[in-house]
This record gives structure tokens, C-alpha cells and sequence, in this order.
């Protein structure tokens, strides 16, 4: 046999950005920013929680849902931040993070033809999970307007059309850090009903909003008429710096839970078992961690935008999420995913080019992402080293 034996709807898709850009900070010796990923560990209680499980026998199979503590921990904790109610045995699936959540909804909702609404720059796992079902994407552009990231609404309308299944909606937003206002979503909301389409929203951040933010997260589900076309995506990785744990959540009516339920049990099936506790003891955690956690990190956002402000970079506001973006146009006239892999050479920092997450690749072209996830001497030196380059 000769050629590429990879499924031809599948060649577009090669080693992911996030593998190649680790791969280059390790070889270099440079600071990982690019990797959406912390350098410290979550909250004691989660990780003691976690030894006792595993010296405990909690080593074996979970149930496919999940063990009953988390998912009723989850359904507690959406019904005291968000106000949703949840029935714990049949409206929650725990899955291996959230990106199974997303693919495991997305294999099971859409038939091929089937229309995906997202936005972009969207997290790469959307556009390869929305082909593995032989779906096809309508991408809408976030534009860097007016002091924030927005959306033109006519460009929106018309991404919605007859074969539209689903809006795959992520706020706060990776990579840009926007959150989506109440107006935004209700125009979004509004399109769903028109068209009969389901919304898959990830929520992965959900906690990281910053007080400067043009507004606080508001769940789709929350608004009128979406609580029964909703299914909700969150995990722990990002909200208690557990991301290798791979323990993520999906909620929302029944038939949509089972149908995430159903796709799953043939992915992996069940998932870190002995972990599973752990998540639960963190999710009860009080409103000072969650308060704490996020000025912790508006904090190194802001040590990071004023160092990356310094060595010349345009920087976008970011209202929540691990992420900041930047304009290199001021510095450079190359390409974007070129100034990314010569300036682990040049200073010793690692970034993302954000065009690899656009189909309109000309539309992120100057844009870059910077992680700010990381221990303050960390964001520190890489400040230095940046202006310096």
C-alpha cells in the first residue's frame, strides 16, 4: 500500500499547534506560554482527597455516568452559582475532560451534512470533532473592535440556514478571553429557537471572569427557552489546576445527556475513577477559593499584559479565561505561526500562533496567545526576556 492511510476527511488535521509549540519550549529551554496549563497544583483538599482514594481501593471501573458523589456535587454546584437544577441520575455524564464531552456530543447529535455554528478562533478540537462526524462548520468572526472582541450580527444570521443542528458556543472564550453578554447570547438564543437547533457550550471557565469584564458569565441555558436545548460542558482542569486529571462534565435534559452517554461508553468508556472523589471534595469547596483562585490570576493577567505592553505588543483585553492575545504588527511583519517559532530562538518564550484556529486564516494572521496560568517570577522573566528581544 502506498500513500497516507489516514481517512481523507482527516489529512487537513496534523500534530496539533499545543504539541508542536511544547515540543519547541522543551528543545529551547524557553517558558511554556503557550500551553494553556498551570505550574502549580490545585487546592490541598482535592489532592489529599485524591491519595485517600487511591489507598483507599478506588481503583476499579466507575459507573459510566459517574460515581453518584460527583454528580450530585455537580448538580449542587450549578444550582448555587448558576441557579440550574439538575437531576443528578439521569441530567449529568461525567467524561475524560471536557474535549470528550465536546466530541462525544457532537458524534451524537449530528448526522453527516449536518451545519455546526461556532465562533472563531475556536479551540482545534471543534473543527476535527465536527468532521469526525462528517458535519461541516459555519464559522462567525470575533474581531478585536471598539476595546473588546465582538461579532458582526448579519454574519451570524447567515451562518444559521436549514441544516443547522447546533451552535458550539465557548464563553469565556479561548483564545481571545471574551465573555459573552447577556445580549449576545440572547441574539444566539433567539437563532437556536428560529431554527430548532441544540447549543453545546463549553464552560470550561466559567469561574475565570475577571472583575474588569464588560459583564459576568451568564449560561446559555439560563436564558428563556434554552434550558431544554442546552447541554452544558464544564470540567476541573482549569477551575482547580488539575488539567492532566482529564475529568470534565456535560449536563442538561435527559435525552441530550444520554446521547453524550451513548457516544462515550465507546471512547473510553469510564474515566479516572480514583479521581472522581477528589473532584467532588473541590466542587464543595467554599465561594472564597473560587473568589481567591480568580483575583490570583487577574493579578498575573495583569503582570503579563504590562510586560507584554512594554516590549511592544498590541494587546487585546482579556475578560477572563488562562489566555491573553496580542497584536505583533507593532514588532514584526512576518506571519504570525512564523514570529512563534523563531521567538523561542530569539528570547526564550514560547506563545501560540492563533491563526491555526481560524478558518479564515488571513483574519488571525498578526494575532499570537500568551498563557498567563504560571507563577509570577515565571510571567516575570518571560517579561524580560521579551523585551529584550
Amino acid at each position: 500500500m502506498t500513500g497516507d492511510p489516514l481517512v481523507e476527511r482527516m489529512q487537513a488535521f496534523g500534530t496539533t499547534i499545543f504539541t508542536e509549540m511544547s515540543a519547541l519550549a522543551v528543545r529551547t529551554g524557553s517558558i511554556n506560554l503557550g500551553q494553556g496549563f498551570p505550574d502549580t497544583d490545585g487546592p490541598p483538599e482535592m489532592l489529599a482527597a485524591a491519595a485517600e482514594a487511591l489507598a483507599g481501593g478506588a481503583n476499579q471501573y466507575p459507573p459510566l455516568p459517574g460515581i453518584p458523589a460527583l454528580r450530585a456535587r455537580i448538580t449542587e454546584h450549578e444550582q448555587r452559582f448558576w441557579g440550574l437544577t439538575r437531576d443528578p441520575d439521569t441530567e449529568v455524564v461525567v467524561t475524560a475532560g471536557a474535549t470528550e464531552a465536546i466530541a462525544a456530543a457532537i458524534l451524537g447529535l449530528c448526522e453527516p451534512g449536518d451545519e455546526v455554528v461556532t465562533f472563531e478562533p475556536y479551540y482545534d478540537s471543534y473543527a476535527a470533532s465536527i468532521t469526525l462526524a462528517g458535519a461541516r462548520r459555519r464559522t462567525v468572526t470575533l474581531r478585536p473592535e471598539s476595546g473588546r472582541y465582538g461579532f458582526d450580527e448579519s454574519e451570524l444570521r447567515a451562518a444559521f440556514g436549514p441544516r443547522t443542528r447546533l451552535v458550539l458556543l465557548n464563553s469565556p472564550h479561548n483564545p481571545t478571553g471574551k465573555v459573552f453578554t447577556r445580549a449576545e447570547l440572547t441574539l444566539i438564543a433567539e437563532l437556536c429557537q428560529e431554527f430548532d437547533a441544540y447549543a453545546v457550550t463549553d464552560e470550561v471557565y466559567e469561574h475565570l471572569v475577571f472583575t474588569d469584564a464588560a459583564e459576568p458569565h451568564t449560561p446559555l441555558a439560563t436564558l428563556p427557552g434554552m434550558h431544554d436545548r442546552t447541554l452544558r460542558i464544564s470540567s476541573a482542569g482549569k477551575t482547580f489546576s488539575c488539567t492532566g486529571w482529564k475529568v470534565g462534565w456535560a449536563t442538561g435534559p435527559a435525552a441530550l445527556v444520554s446521547t453524550v452517554q451513548r457516544v462515550k461508553q465507546f471512547l473510553t468508556f469510564v474515566n479516572a475513577g480514583p479521581l472522581q472523589p477528589a473532584v467532588a471534595v473541590a466542587l464543595g469547596l467554599p465561594d472564597t477559593y473560587f473568589t481567591e483562585f480568580r483575583a490570583g490570576l487577574q493579578a498575573r493577567r495583569d503582570r503579563l499584559v504590562t510586560g507584554l505592553t512594554e516590549a511592544g505588543f498590541a494587546v487585546q483585553p482579556s475578560e477572563g479565561t488562562y489566555f491573553v492575545t496580542a497584536d505583533i504588527r507593532p514588532l514584526s511583519a512576518k506571519d504570525g505561526a512564523d514570529f512563534c517559532r523563531e521567538l523561542p530562538e530569539r528570547c526564550g518564550v514560547v506563545a501560540v500562533p492563533t491563526q491555526v484556529f481560524y478558518d479564515r486564516k488571513a483574519e488571525g494572521r498578526h494575532l499570537i496567545r500568551f498563557a498567563f496560568c504560571k507563577r509570577e517570577e515565571v510571567i516575570d522573566e518571560a517579561a524580560r526576556r521579551l523585551a529584550k528581544s
